[in-house]
This record gives structure tokens, C-alpha cells and sequence, in this order.
């Protein structure tokens, strides 16, 4: 197929991937192009068929032929803070010159009310997608358990699970159910504009995410809670981009706030079973 019906842009990153594969588990991948940065690095990352095409954020020129033919788009959000905004343009901007029906965007959980500072540049990208006039599709994604399971690590090599949400629930999810969210809303949708709140099905404290790491791994990791400005000093002190340890200590602050809290249950609707629960994502990055 010449021009594939669905096209996801973003799609060597981790999110991507797994997209992708739900996409082609569902439709088969003769229909699916997958749009990254060097394709010449993408060998082995999707399902035999699946079509890989240049599309660079930072490369607009890319753009208009790689979303050639395409009916329907998911936007994954740039990594880049800072610059997502103007990068998400160039994309919406040439899905409407190739006459895509539908975008889909990964954008956060309560996007238009929500306190996290990463929520900013979502709300801009969501503006400038209605303005575009093409049918829409906002997955409001709320936390990737994964954020936390990569803090599994150095826990046990420090004895502690440190972070600054307080007693703060956290209603996430694995990537994973995000991505077949993702694939279902893409392929289903309908309307002008429908917005998903995604979520897992049950939340947590941090304490009690340790509590569990603790239980699994039969050592004993207390919850430090940390002020937000010491928290972004210790991620800095490990290692962390400066950028990347605010916005980190900047989303616990405000999921001490309850940013990172819903009880929708739209996420399990919209992937047709439970969401992965946490314990199990611990159990899964334990096994290395």
C-alpha cells in the first residue's frame, strides 16, 4: 500500500513502538507508517510490513510527503521541552496541507486545568490543533508507571525511594495500556473533538510504592519525602539534566497536590480490560 492509512509520528520512541504494534496487531501493517528521524536506525523496531518513513520534527521539509495519503495522524508529544510547541506546529500544519481527517495527540491528564508545569506547552499544542480545524482526538495520558519503576534502581542501591509528592496519589499506568489507548482511539473515533482522560484504574502514595518495592524485593525501602527544591538538587546530583530534574520535581509537587489523580476508569473502557497495575510494573522492572 502506497500510502497507508495511519501514520504515527515519534514512533522509534518507546511509546512509539509499542503503538505501533497494537496499531498492526489490530489492522495488520500494510496500513501503518511509522515516522522517525533516521530510518536507516529503525531495522528490526516494528512489525515486518509496517512502512518507515523520514519525518523529523525539526525537519518540515520531511513532513508533507511522509503524511502523504494519510487519513488519520497520531501526534506523539515531542520530548523536547521547551520547543515542543513550535515542533508540534510543523506537524499539524502539513497534516492539514495532506488533507488528514484526523489527528490524535498525546497531550496530559486535565491538560486545560492541570498544575504541572509540562502542561503549558500540551494546552498550546491542543489550541493550535482546534485551530486547525481537523477532527481531533486529545489523549489526555496521566503518568507512565515506568517513571517511577526507573527510580527502582538507585533505590535499592541508596536504601531509599526519595521524591517530593507528599501523601499525593498517582493514578498511572503502564506505557503500554497508553499505547493500545492510543491504537483504539485512533482507529474508532469520531466527532469533531473527543477528549480522553487516561488513567490507571487505582492509585497510590509514593509510600506505598515503596511499601512494595520493599515487599518484592525483601529489603527494606522507606519513602523519603523531600521539598521540591532539595528533590531537584539530589536528581541533579545523580546525573540529571537540569531541565529534566525540575520538571520531575515540579510533577511531584504537583501530584502532592492531587495533578496526577483520576478515577475516570476511561483508560480501561477505551483498552477493553483492567489497567497493568502497579505492582506488577514493580515485579516487572525487579526482573530486570
Amino acid at each position: 500500500m502506497s500510502h497507508p492509512r495511519y501514520v504515527v509520528t515519534g514512533a522509534s520512541g518507546q511509546l512509539g513502538r509499542l503503538v505501533v504494534s497494537a496499531l498492526a496487531a489490530r489492522i495488520g501493517s500494510e496500513q501503518i507508517a511509522a515516522l522517525v528521524r533516521s530510518p536507516d536506525r529503525a531495522a528490526g523496531l516494528f512489525p515486518e510490513g509496517v512502512i518507515v518513513r523520514q519525518g523529523d520534527y525539526e525537519a518540515p521539509e520531511t513532513l508533507g510527503s511522509a503524511l502523504q495519503g494519510a487519513e488519520r495522524v497520531l501526534l506523539i508529544s515531542s520530548n523536547a521541552i521547551g520547543a515542543r510547541v513550535a515542533q508540534h506546529r510543523r506537524v499539524v500544519e502539513a497534516a492539514k496541507a495532506a488533507g488528514v481527517e484526523r489527528i490524535a495527540y498525546t497531550s496530559v491528564l486535565h491538560a486545560d486545568t492541570s498544575a504541572l508545569g509540562l502542561a503549558e506547552e500540551h494546552r498550546q499544542t491542543e489550541a493550535l490543533i482546534a485551530e486547525s480545524g481537523i477532527a481531533h482526538s486529545l489523549l489526555r495520558n496521566g503518568w507512565y508507571t515506568e517513571n517511577y519503576t526507573a527510580s527502582i534502581a538507585p533505590a535499592l542501591a541508596h536504601g531509599a525511594f526519595i521524591g517530593s509528592a507528599g501523601k499525593g496519589r498517582i493514578s498511572s499506568a503502564a506505557r503500554s495500556d497508553y499505547a493500545e489507548a492510543a491504537a483504539a482511539a485512533l482507529l474508532t473515533d469520531r466527532g469533531e473533538r473527543t477528549v480522553h482522560e487516561l488513567a490507571g484504574d487505582h492509585s497510590y502514595s509514593l509510600a506505598e510504592f515503596a511499601a512494595d518495592i520493599s515487599r518484592q524485593s525483601g529489603r527494606e525501602i522507606p519513602y523519603i519525602d523531600l521539598p521540591e527544591a532539595e528533590f531537584r538538587g539530589a536528581l541533579i546530583g545523580a546525573g540529571l539534566p537540569e531541565g529534566l530534574a525540575a520538571l520531575l520535581a515540579d510533577s511531584d509537587a504537583a501530584a502532592a497536590r492531587g495533578a496526577l489523580q483520576d478515577d475516570s476508569g476511561s483508560l480501561s473502557r477505551l483498552i477493553g480490560r483492567p489497567t497493568t497495575p502497579f505492582t506488577e510494573s514493580i515485579a516487572r522492572a525487579l526482573k530486570g
